[in-house]
């Protein structure tokens, strides 16, 4: 088993704390959160070990999982990369692009494994259908939450809308040709709503819209593509996929049939995978500690989550 901390023992950190202890592929080594008498509270309240320092725990543990706020990130990376220590570090990766590539650099020199904790990627309902999603030429993503303090210190886009970024960019296989975007503030100093048009070289455009002073939270994506259309909706945990094909000669008498301008007809199924309940954060972590285990790639790579930040301060930079 892999000895792990934990730093930073705020709302994220905590279920962070909590899915260790209870892993099969991790030993919880104990944690550490600058705010002593919160750390103190925490310690007491869960029985987990308060260490003394950033260094204490890095020097106890093989994996340093980084729930601290985003702008220390990359002090908290480059202190356990440079002792070896393999990095789980939460999204967005780091504060800016240039840490985030000098990060990545230093993980390759000392030899060991990093992930970003994107963890829509293993939102079952994503997971159900992505192996289906292939090259899609347009995606519609909203994602829409109750206004909460917490977070609205960085504009939505790396809030919020970060984590549409980097589902749309694992399923297009082409780069980023142009970027639109407009962004408002409501409530807080940076954007609170906010909408982005990728325009990626292969044609596929993506449409994001993002807010966190709505009524009603939702995150739903829909893919459209060649003959399929797949939605998925990751608050609700469902999907589903609408195919065309052609026509059958016989087809059922209740079959849905649509005919376009030149006379093709094409039949229309409508599929709902069958959604895996899981613990998405938890899979985040076990699928980690098997990427270290295994020397394979881990599924949310340090380049993959540099390069939904680089995307993501596009879109702020078009505002």
């Amino acid at each position: 088993m892999l000895k792990a901390g934990v730093l930073g023992a705020g709302h994220l950190g905590k279920i962070h704390l909590r899915l260790l202890n209870q892993s099969n592929k991790y030993e919880l080594a104990g944690f550490f959160d600058p705010d002593k008498d919160y750390a103190l509270k925490v310690a007491e309240e869960f029985g987990y070990h308060l260490f003394d320092s950033v260094e204490d725990l890095i020097n106890h543990v093989d994996v340093v999982d980084i729930v601290t706020p985003t702008l220390n990130h990359f002090d908290c990376a480059v202190a356990a990369v440079e002792k070896g220590k393999h990095i789980f570090i939460e999204k967005p990766i780091t504060k800016t692009v240039e840490e985030a590539q000098s990060l990545r650099d230093l993980v390759k020199k000392n030899g060991v494994r990093g992930q970003v904790g994107h963890v829509e990627r293993f939102n079952p309902a994503f997971t159900a259908v992505k192996d289906q999603i292939s090259e899609p030429m347009f995606i519609e993503s909203h994602r829409l939450a109750e206004f909460n303090p917490r977070g609205t210190d960085v504009p939505v886009v790396l809030d919020l809308m970060i984590h549409d970024i980097d589902i749309i960019l694992s399923v297009v296989k082409s780069k980023v040709k142009a970027v639109h975007a407009s962004g408002v503030s409501v409530i807080s100093d940076t954007p609170d709503i906010a909408n982005a048009r990728i325009e990626f070289e292969n044609g596929c455009v993506a449409n994001l819209t993002a807010s966190r002073i709505s009524l009603k939270n939702m995150r739903k994506s829909r893919f459209f593509q060649k003959d399929a259309y797949i939605s998925v909706d990751f608050l609700e945990k469902k999907s589903e996929v609408v195919r065309m094909k052609d026509v059958p000669e016989n087809p059922d008498e209740y079959a849905m049939i649509l005919q376009n301008a030149e006379g093709v007809k094409k039949q229309i199924y409508f599929e709902n995978p069958k959604i895996e309940n899981n613990n998405a954060i938890l899979d985040e972590l076990e699928t980690f500690a098997v990427a270290i285990q295994n020397n394979t790639k881990p599924i949310v790579s340090l380049e993959e989550g540099t390069e939904a930040l680089r995307v993501a301060q596009l879109i702020i930079d078009n505002f």
